[in-house]
């Protein structure tokens, strides 16, 4: 049988040609391999150079190599953060004739390690957990796209820093199936697969010293389990409301920041009956949020102010009849972010006596009515619209504040102000 690579793209059997397919995968030679940290595998796996990229190549039969190819393929064509398939080669034979097995070939994610490799290092427990609530998150997606794994581990999951957001991304497809719909019980014996491969291997790197002692591994792949529920719930149940009763949005919006998970998408569908909300969580890093609005508005924050504008910006946004995240003809984020800041921000805080604002800034007198809109609206079970918000603050709120508002002295005398972070 002659060698055959199948891609989808042509320019991808190109790059391959000229790589030595007659040798066994463990025996190609350095020049012709990148050194990259990989997970466990029971397979042989390589990364390689393939003219301009770095490409995985792993060594099985043939009939499941294929099968994952078109699996990843799948998976891509979702939007479900994987590995990008480039080929599968068939039909190899070394110097004698002998047959050697198939190979996958798969983009390196740039910028990518694998998770076991991430906890081989001096890790702090909160970093952990953050790398687990990606791994919650994207355990999650698979399964509301139908994707049961069949084998999550530390090794087969990449993570990424991307922008400032903990990203993890499956690898190893080759257990997978992919449904209309999972069952509870499809979902239950994979999540347990994944809790017991993930103790497992933590294990390993505590028998080997490279754990941190304050982690259990038990204990953690109990919590990924416990995430993973949490976050399952909050983004499955449908919230339907009259419309107009924004404050309902910022109630699931708070209980996924009380989660540890801040929104990165939001789309609400209009029916006959109400609004349906549904969210796609995204973990990221310190500052992040800062940047983004820094990048939209131009408005420079603290993170946590940044995060509740976002939020307010964000259910804004989703009101405006122009804006469409997959209408190439819709209003770019960017041009609404504009408006809002014209439109809503500036109005609302030129709205509170200059007099009256003490030592907070735009963004924290923002912050603080938001807040108190929370308050009203959950008090009165309705929205309550800014400019009542506005009154009931300066009126009720800003009278009895006045002290706690003014500004204090460092030794050096540069003033300090009152936030609520």
């Amino acid at each position: 049988m002659a060698l055959q690579i199948s891609a989808t793209n042509p320019e991808h059997p190109a790059l391959l040609l000229e790589l030595p397919w007659q040798l066994p995968l463990e025996k190609w030679p350095d020049e012709v391999l990148v050194p990259l940290p990989r997970g466990i595998s029971r397979h042989i796996v390589r990364y390689a150079r393939a003219g301009s990229e770095v490409i995985a190549v792993k060594e099985l039969a043939q009939r499941p190599a294929l099968r994952e190819y078109e699996l990843l393929r799948d998976l891509d064509r979702i939007g479900i953060p994987a590995v990008d398939p480039l080929a599968v080669v068939t039909g190899r034979t070394d110097a004698a004739g002998a047959p050697l097995e198939s190979v996958l070939v798969t983009r390196h994610l740039r910028g990518s390690q694998p998770y076991r490799s991430m906890f081989e290092t001096t890790m702090r427990p909160a970093t952990m957990h953050r790398l687990m609530d990606a791994l919650a998150v994207l355990l999650v997606r698979l399964h509301l796209a139908g994707f049961a794994w069949g084998d999550c581990s530390l090794s087969n999951t990449l993570f990424r820093r991307d922008a400032g957001a903990y990203a993890a991304y499956l690898v190893d497809a080759e257990t997978g199936d992919l449904h209309p719909q999972l069952s509870d019980g499809q979902r239950d014996y994979d999540l347990d697969l994944a809790r017991v491969n993930i103790s497992g291997e933590l294990l390993d790197l505590e028998a080997s010293g490279a754990l941190h002692p304050s982690v259990d591994p038990i204990e953690f792949g109990t919590e990924i389990c416990a995430r993973y529920r949490s976050l399952w719930e909050e983004l499955t149940r449908t919230s339907v409301y009259p419309a107009g009763e924004y404050h309902y949005i910022e109630r699931r919006i708070r209980r996924l920041n009380e989660l540890g998970f801040d929104v990165a998408e939001m789309q609400i569908e209009h029916a006959a009956n109400g609004d349906t909300v549904t969210f796609v969580p995204k973990v990221v890093d310190a500052g992040h949020h800062q940047r983004q609005l820094l990048r939209l508005t131009g408005l420079d924050t603290e993170e946590n102010q940044a995060r509740r504008l976002l939020n307010d910006l964000e259910s804004w946004m989703a009101t405006q009849d122009d804006y469409d995240p997959g209408d190439p003809l819709g209003a770019r984020p960017e041009v609404l972010a504009h408006r809002w800041v014209r439109d809503v921000f500036r109005p609302t805080v030129r709205a509170v006596p200059l007099e009256l604002r003490g030592a907070m800034d735009a963004a924290e007198i923002y912050h603080e009515l938001l807040e108190h809109r929370w308050y009203l609206s959950e008090r009165a079970q309705h929205d309550i619209g800014l400019d009542t918000v506005v009154e009931d603050y300066i009126s009720n709120i800003l009278p009895t504040a006045r002290e706690t508002l003014q500004p204090t002295m460092s030794e050096d005398g540069a003033g300090l102000t009152r936030t609520s972070d």
